[in-house]
């Protein structure tokens, strides 16, 4: 359902490059030849209990939709819901925690709105520059791209096995520093490697976008399973029940567009559908730039797995064929399927 669909027109709005057609990551606005406006805004409710965690993480998902379309932050305002009583010292922390992040994605933070809600919520208002020659959409994949995904999956199991009261501190970590890292390392190489088509991977998981993507693009997008990057006890909380609702919610409305090699169980299944916080950046490579893009992230410590290829035709098919070689990889993911 989109009530306001035709409220608006694109023939009215020359300027409005991505907003009123095709669902993308940011709203753009062509400023000129050479530069062009990207906007968005996200918040939600707390996924950890650490409040400057919280903050951080809140902002570094906020602003991975700039990456995802080819910007640099340059502007963001606070949106925050916070309860009556919860103590000020708590609220300070979740601010400073975006406050810290949105400074090392060097930007500015320039003030913001609060208002009062039963549940904390905090986000962003993120404002972003581009060359709107460069902009990276959903609708930008080609047959024949590489598929490159730069953070593992598993947030979301993780999230809710710590709401459950039975995640593993090691585990929280690995899922927090993750959540906490900011794309932009990634993004400006997808840039400068003439990546058209992305996105980022946050509540609709991984078969969620990549579904959008090939919709937007007219494509198939084609997965390897054992490629696939995860945290480190991400399979253990699926296959103990610890999953998400908006991920149960994802795999009812996406999965008719997918094809699975039938060999694929159901918990690695679920995972795909994983609702992700603040994930990686899911990009459509030229094959022709993919040793150059890989050597490029070795030397600049950007985490980055080969998970697949765009194809002709339409949906999502996921199979278990060999991954081939795997980077080497010190953070502690593990991967699918063994």
């Amino acid at each position: 359902m989109r009530p306001l669909q035709d409220l608006f027109r694109p023939a009215d709005y020359p300027d409005l490059l991505v907003g009123l057609a095709a669902p993308d990551d940011a709203a753009v606005w062509r400023l000129d030849d050479h530069r062009a406006l990207v906007v968005t805004t996200d918040f939600f409710t707390p996924v950890v209990d650490d409040a400057y965690d919280y903050g951080a993480i809140a902002a570094a998902n906020a602003l991975s939709d700039l990456y995802a379309m080819g910007a640099r932050p340059i502007l963001a305002l606070n949106v925050a819901a916070v309860p009556p009583d919860l103590p000020v010292e708590l609220i300070g922390e979740i601010l400073r925690g975006g406050a810290e992040k949105v400074r090392e994605a060097g930007a500015v933070l320039a003030g913001g709105h609060t208002v009062q809600d039963k549940e904390p919520k905090v986000g962003l208002v993120a404002v972003g520059l581009a060359d709107p020659a460069q902009l990276m959409t959903k609708a930008g994949a080609r047959p024949g791209d590489m598929l490159i995904l730069t953070k593992p999956l598993g947030t979301g199991v993780t999230t809710t096995a710590l709401k459950r009261g039975a995640v593993d501190p090691q585990d929280l970590a690995q899922a927090v520093q993750w959540m906490s890292r900011l794309n932009a390392d990634a993004s400006n190489l997808a840039v400068m490697h003439a990546v058209r088509g992305a996105t980022d991977i946050t509540g609709y998981g991984l078969l969620g976008h990549a579904s959008e993507m090939a919709e937007a693009s007219a494509v198939s997008l084609h997965f390897h399973l054992r490629a696939l990057p995860l945290l480190a006890g991400a399979e253990k909380y699926v296959q103990r029940g610890f999953i998400p609702g908006g991920s149960a919610d994802n795999r009812l409305f996406f999965a008719p567009g997918v094809r699975f090699d039938e060999a694929i169980d159901e918990y690695a299944r679920m995972l795909l559908f994983d609702a992700q916080t603040s994930g990686g950046l899911l990009l459509c490579l030229p094959p022709e730039a993919l040793d150059s893009y890989l050597d490029e992230a070795r030397a600049q410590d950007i985490a980055a797995w080969v998970i697949g290829e765009v194809e002709p035709g339409a949906g999502i098919e996921v199979d278990l064929a060999d991954a081939g070689a795997r980077p080497a990889d010190s953070r502690g993911c593990v991967y699918l399927g063994g």
